[in-house]
C-alpha cells in the first residue's frame, strides 16, 4: 500500500470535517442555540419565555448577541446548556 503524501490544506478539511457533526455549521462546543428575527415586542416576549422555560441559574442562559435590522426588527441568538444536571 502506497503512502500517499498530504498538502497541508488536504488535512485541514479532513480534520475539520472529523470535528464537525453532519448537517452543522460548526463543531459543537456544548451549547444550544436558537436564533430568532421578530418585531422588538414579540422578540421581548420571546426572549422572556425562554429564559422562563429554560432558567438562568440550572441552563446558564443568555443572550449571546442581537441586532436591530433597518426594518425595526430584532435578530437575535439565544445560547443555553442542552440540559441541566
Amino acid at each position: 500500500m502506497a503512502i500517499r503524501n498530504k498538502t497541508p490544506g488536504e488535512l485541514a478539511e479532513r480534520l475539520a470535517r472529523r470535528s464537525k457533526p453532519a448537517g452543522e455549521r460548526r463543531p459543537s462546543d456544548g451549547w444550544r442555540r436558537d436564533s430568532f428575527t421578530l418585531p422588538r415586542e414579540l422578540a421581548r416576549e420571546k426572549a422572556r419565555e425562554f429564559f422562563n422555560d429554560f432558567p438562568k441559574a440550572a441552563y446558564m442562559t443568555e443572550i449571546e448577541s442581537w441586532r436591530e435590522l433597518s426594518d425595526g426588527r430584532i435578530e437575535f441568538t439565544m445560547r443555553r446548556l442542552p440540559s441541566a444536571d
